[in-house]
């Protein structure tokens, strides 16, 4: 009963954390993708010229968003327990 109930849990809790991943995830490639392109868009960030750490950031963010879509679709949360 009680293993019922905790594979229940873990269940609901692995559901929970992989569409928070997801949404992050695009979430994150969509801001990172947004710094990558702004600039030859002819868009402004806060009335600032354009640096090289714009690009930077931006692919930080892409990287990190994919590996958080990825992190969800594999949905590997409890197994080092």
């Amino acid at each position: 009963m009680i293993d019922e109930y905790e594979q229940q849990r873990r269940k609901r809790a692995t559901g929970i954390r992989s569409t928070l991943d997801y949404v992050m995830g695009f979430l994150l490639l969509g801001i990172g993708i947004y710094f990558l392109i702004y600039e030859r868009m002819g868009w402004t960030l806060m009335n600032r010229p354009p640096s090289s750490v714009d690009q930077v950031f931006g692919g930080l963010l892409v990287v990190y968003g994919l590996w958080r879509i990825y992190r969800g679709y594999k949905k590997n949360y409890f197994k080092g327990e």
